[in-house]
C-alpha cells in the first residue's frame, strides 16, 4: 500500500487489530510503555527491518523497528512522523521517535540499554533532547557524534514503512545519507564516562543506571530495574 506525499493514511488502511491499539495507545507515554512490554527484537534469524505492520504480527521490535511503530501509531493522533537519528563512533547507531508538546521535545524508543529509551517533553530543542543520550551512550566502544531529525512523510514520499510485509531497508539507506549535526563532548569526559561504565560492568554484571538527569527519562522496561 503506497501513501502518497505527506498525508497520514485513514482509519480504514488498518486492520481491526491495528485500529484498536493506535486506539488504546494515544499519548507517546502509552506507545512507550506499549514497546518496553515487548520483547527486544535480537534477529536470531538475521537482520531485519520490519514495518508497522509486522511489528504488530511478530510482537517484538529493535530501536528502528520500535520508532517506525511509534511514528505510524502517533501519527494517527496528529503527531509528524520524525525520527531522531543518534550516529556513534563505534557504527551501532541508534534512532528514536520524537515530537513536540506545549512546545518541549520528547521521545519515545526501544533499546537494550536502559538510557536509551524515550525522554519526557521537557528540552528546548532537538539538540538538547540528543544530548541527554550522550552519557547514557557511552559503553566500551559508543560514543554519539553526530545526530539529526528527518520527517518520514518528506524524506519517504509514497515509500511504504508502514504496512509493508517486507523489510523496510530504504529507511535506514536513508538515514545513513542524512546529514549528521556534530555533537561535540570533551575526550577527559568520555574517557571518565568510559572507566565508570567499565568498574560498574566488572562489580555488577549489569549496565548502569546512575546517569544525572534520569528524572527526565520516561519508564524503562522493567527487567532493567
Amino acid at each position: 500500500m503506497a501513501i502518497l506525499g505527506d498525508v497520514k493514511p485513514s482509519g480504514h488502511s488498518f486492520t481491526p487489530t491495528e485500529r484498536r491499539l493506535i486506539k488504546r495507545l494515544r499519548t507517546p507515554h502509552a506507545v512507550q510503555l506499549f514497546l518496553n512490554r515487548l520483547p527486544y527484537n535480537t534477529e536470531p534469524n538475521g537482520d531485519t527491518l520490519r514495518s508497522f505492520r509486522q511489528v504488530v504480527r511478530h510482537k517484538t521490535a529493535h530501536c528502528l523497528e520500535g520508532a517506525l511503530f511509534a511514528a505510524c501509531v502517533l501519527e494517527q493522533h496528529g503527531y509528524p512522523p520524525l525520527l531522531l537519528g543518534l550516529e556513534s563512533v563505534d557504527l551501532l547507531d541508534h534512532v528514536i521517535f520524537v515530537y513536540r508538546h506545549r512546545g518541549r521535545w520528547g521521545s519515545v524508543a526501544r533499546s537494550r540499554d536502559p538510557g536509551l529509551h524515550g525522554r519526557k517533553p521537557v528540552f528546548r530543542s532537538p539538540r538538547a533532547l540528543a544530548l541527554s543520550y550522550c552519557d547514557p551512550y557511552i559503553d566500551y566502544t559508543g560514543r554519539v557524534k553526530g545526530y539529526s531529525v528527518v520527517d518520514l512523510n518528506e524524506a519517504m514520499g509514497s515509500y511504504d514503512w508502514r504496512f509493508s510485509k517486507r523489510n523496510v531497508w530504504a529507511v535506514e539507506n536513508m538515514l545513513l545519507k542524512v546529514k549528521q549535526l556534530p555533537v561535540r563532548r570533551s575526550l577527559k569526559r568520555t574517557n571518565r564516562e568510559r572507566r565508570r561504565y567499565r568498574e560498574h560492568m566488572a562489580k555488577y554484571k549489569k549496565k548502569p543506571l546512575y546517569y544525572r538527569g534520569r528524572e527526565k527519562w520516561k519508564p524503562i522496561p522493567k527487567h532493567f530495574l
